[in-house]
């Protein structure tokens, strides 16, 4: 298998230290609001990733954490913590508001058909091993504290700035204005920020340098390390992670061990809504209860997200959700043929149609193991439902193998649906006998006109025979 690799900026084989293991880590959610559908993109990306590793023959071992402090406004270290900001807006604790929008995010999964990660994990759950960390760095020397909290030295760290490709001399010449005149650097960063006024929020420990709470950057590698080692094999994210919070990650962890924290870093691209950024004041800020109200389901945003590769700026319109809607529609009626396979004996197409199925099989795995490539896998799917409309008997195994294999990685229902009963299926037949046999169209007609607004099942008229599927 294949990813594109952030650090070296090449597409790279994925070689797990402990194979067929694969250790895993990805950014979770901030607990502090809903998620919007730019946040559900980059989550289900992670999932296609995972689901792409077990496809691979890989045993992928996927950590994500929860951030449910110290995430500050700024993505950095100044301004109010989000989760203090979500308390003052609700008019509740902050331990509330995380326990909220985690439970919600867990419930998202669900409706997103999403595998469960081996390990879900709240940074609040883990501020001894934070703790831990920075003693770590200090004894290193690569701390240092102010007013505010202990920040770490990244002059002290040679390789800083290495995977954004940052241009250090530059940003200590002014181009990145730092709001604390008391960092030695501009990219120093907390690794514990002081509560101005103990006993003043709602999340606050004791720890060697006084009484506070972790920075953001600190629950990733201390948990990351926890639960996956020293060196993980993917670390995955959003592409805003890059020049901050993942670089940052990079240089504490390394600090601490010596070792090289992650072997191969993916990035998802942005999300554009209707050509825009999203933003409340603009309108495009989307969760999933709008998508529903609107009468779409979680499943059709799924298939949405995999019809852009994750390193292209994907566009959201409705119109494009409509257009998934449809598409998944296509594609699980296609899927009932294993409901209504033909027992007939067609040397030639029966050949034909094991050859495409096997072929298709191994395409969607290929396709899947070349750096994620789903709008391919999904190129794949449309290929083969143009070639076969009707499955036969001698091949519903191998059909419903690629179904499964298709669900197993794209993570959308191709196998939970249920065969129609037999009085519809006779209702079917004689339809077909009056139009076919007794040339009574209208009697034919009346019986597909009842299967449709009774029923909710269509009729495809076939050189073999009718096809139902499901309006």
């Amino acid at each position: 298998m294949k990813l594109h690799n952030t650090l070296s900026r090449e597409v790279e084989e994925i070689k797990p230290l402990n194979s067929p293991e694969v250790t895993v880590y990805t950014c979770g959610p901030t607990v502090y609001d809903y998620p919007h559908i730019g946040n559900w993109f980059t989550f289900i990306r992670y999932d296609v990733l995972v689901r792409a590793l077990r496809a691979g023959g890989f045993k992928p071992k996927w950590v994500m954490n929860i951030t449910d402090v110290g995430h500050l406004v700024s993505d950095e270290d100044e301004g109010e913590d989000k989760l203090e900001v979500g308390a003052k807006r609700e008019g509740k604790t902050a331990w509330a508001i995380a326990e909220k929008y985690t439970e919600y995010f867990k419930k998202g999964l669900k409706r997103l058909n999403f595998l469960q990660p081996n390990y879900l994990e709240r940074a609040t759950d883990h501020i001894e091993e934070q703790i831990d960390l920075v003693k770590k760095l200090e004894v290193k020397g690569l701390t240092y504290t102010i007013d505010d909290g202990v920040y770490y030295d990244t002059s002290k760290f040679p390789k800083y700035g290495e995977l954004a490709k940052l241009d250090l001399e530059n940003l200590k010449a002014g181009a990145r204005v730092t709001l604390n005149p008391q960092k030695k650097n501009p990219t120093d960063f907390a690794l514990w920020k002081f509560s101005l006024k103990a006993g003043n929020r709602d999340m606050e420990w004791g720890s060697p340098w006084g009484k506070g709470f972790p920075g953001w950057h600190l629950e990733c590698s201390a948990i990351a390390m926890k639960y996956l080692g020293e060196t993980i094999d993917i670390h995955a994210g959003g592409i805003d992670h890059i020049p901050t919070h993942h670089t940052n990650e990079i240089a504490q962890s390394e600090g601490a061990t010596g070792k090289k924290f992650v072997n191969c870093w993916m990035h998802g691209n942005f999300v554009l809504v209707d050509g825009k950024k999203m933003a409340k004041s603009a309108g495009t800020f989307i969760t999933l209860e709008d998508i529903e109200k609107k009468g779409f389901s979680p499943e059709a945003f799924r298939l949405l997200v995999l019809e852009s590769h994750y390193r292209t700026e994907a566009h959201f319109s409705w119109q494009n959700l409509e257009a998934a809607q449809n598409r998944l529609k296509s594609i699980q009626n296609w899927a009932d043929l294993r409901f209504q396979p033909l027992d007939v004996h067609l040397t030639k197409e029966l050949k034909s149609q094991a050859v495409n199925l096997q072929n298709t099989n191994n395409l969607i795995v290929d396709m899947a193991a070349d750096d994620l490539n789903s709008p391919g896998v999904l190129f794949a799917i449309n290929d083969l439902m143009n070639k076969i409309n009707y499955v036969y008997e001698e091949n519903l195994g191998q059909f419903n193998k690629m179904l499964i294999l298709l669900e197993d990685l794209l993570g959308l229902s191709l196998m939970n649906s249920k065969d129609i009963s037999a009085d519809l299926k006779e209702l079917i037949k004689k339809s077909d006998e009056f139009r076919l046999k007794y040339q009574k169209y209208a009697e034919s007609d009346k019986i597909r006109s009842e299967l449709e607004s009774k029923h909710h099942i269509g009729l495809r008229q076939t050189t073999l025979g009718p096809v139902w599927f499901r309006l």
